[in-house]
């Protein structure tokens, strides 16, 4: 006979703890939908994952820091600040570290944003953004894109008031693909009062097209409230292993470092973004990101000759504007194997993912118009 559970032996109490309020209007965030193991052949294209496995040179350096898993992780995480500051042209105090750019985000928001202040930044984009600024007392200020899906630079200056804090330009813009150049940034800056911090949020960077890609490394050397957000998630392929970096100036950086969780940066984490930075793994990178640019145009222009109108896209992602049917399309890629993105009433995100993948999502495209 097995014995009870401490269920069954221990009645739940009644909890008469006090929550935050602000806690009853923070959305949740939605992570994209893994795929369901029901004997189809199912591809997952809801979560901008890198299509490759880790490349050999980056499981190796992994492996290796499992011996000594029962030590802490350098909390300073000196040898990878070092080559991030070398790589970036600053100083290695500048780099601050944690569990993706997302944490970072949250970091920056702790650092700067207090009880009431506000945070602007372009809607829709990334999901993380609201919960991170609600969950620590922050206002959000939702600034819609255009009817083409682009910022709307002139309306963000405009919501500046003198209760803001942070702006926050995710471009690529995730997930409706929209990217901002030099110009538009440096412009926009112009606006944007010293003392309100601008983060740049470059997680998709390394997808656009180099040629047109901001010149974000000068931007942040001419204005000292910019902060670079970078991830070792997306082409880099570390996702499982949660790891993402802020390039501040001085004495942000410095406040980054006070508000941040210690020992964020685990050690098999610094170990395979130092070797993702060796130079034959960023030759391989680069091949990687060449691919998944010459797959994203493949995509657009199949969809493009099926009578699709896509918004542009300079990220590892398409995105659907198909707003009150979001849902329905998205349940009718589930049933014929590929798992998308769905954002409400507002559009559909899909993964370039492995080819075999991205041929499903033109056929599944395709067979939705001719459903009409």
């Amino acid at each position: 006979m097995s014995s009870p559970s401490d269920s069954d032996r221990y009645p739940e109490p009644t909890e008469s703890i006090r929550l935050r309020p602000t806690l009853d209007d923070l959305p949740a965030y939605v992570a994209g939908r893994p795929a369901v193991d029901d004997g189809q052949r199912r591809f997952k294209a809801s979560s901008n994952e890198s299509p490759f496995p880790p490349v050999a040179a980056v499981r190796e350096a992994v492996v290796a820091t499992l011996e000594g898993s029962h030590r802490y992780p350098d909390a300073a995480a000196l040898e990878l600040r070092a080559e991030l500051g070398a790589r970036h042209g600053v100083d290695p105090s500048q780099i601050a570290l944690s569990t993706g750019s997302v944490a970072v985000t949250g970091d920056l928001v702790r650092a700067v944003v207090g009880e009431g202040d506000e945070v602007i930044y372009p809607w829709r984009s990334f999901e993380a953004y609201p919960i991170l600024v609600g969950s620590h007392g922050g206002v959000s200020v939702q600034v819609p894109l255009t009817d083409e899906l682009e910022y709307d630079l002139e309306a963000m200056a405009a919501a500046i008031t003198e209760r803001t804090r942070l702006i926050i330009l995710c471009t690529p813009n995730n997930p409706t693909g929209a990217s901002l150049s030099t110009t538009q940034i440096e412009e926009f800056l112009g606006r944007v009062p010293a003392e309100v911090v601008v983060a740049i949020d470059e997680a998709y960077r390394e997808f656009h097209d180099p040629a047109t890609v901001a010149g974000t490394a000068g931007i942040f050397r001419r204005h000292g409230n910019v902060v670079l957000l970078r991830t070792f998630s997306k082409l880099q392929g570390l996702a499982g292993l949660r790891i993402g970096y802020a390039v501040a100036h001085p004495r942000l950086a410095r406040a980054l470092s006070q508000v941040t969780v210690p020992f964020g940066a685990s050690m098999p984490a610094q170990a395979a973004a130092l070797a993702s930075l060796g130079v034959d793994v960023r030759e391989e990178l680069a091949r990687r990101a060449e691919w998944i640019r010459t797959e994203r145009s493949r995509v657009l222009a199949a969809l493009a000759a099926q009578g699709w109108t896509m918004p542009s896209a300079h990220g590892n992602f398409v995105y659907f504007p198909v707003r009150e049917r979001s849902s329905e399309f998205v349940a009718f890629a589930d049933e014929r194997g590929l798992v998308l993105r769905g954002y409400g009433t507002d559009g559909v995100r899909a993964t370039i993912a492995e080819q075999e993948a991205n041929d499903l999502l033109i056929e599944i495209a395709g067979q939705w118009r001719e459903r009409g």
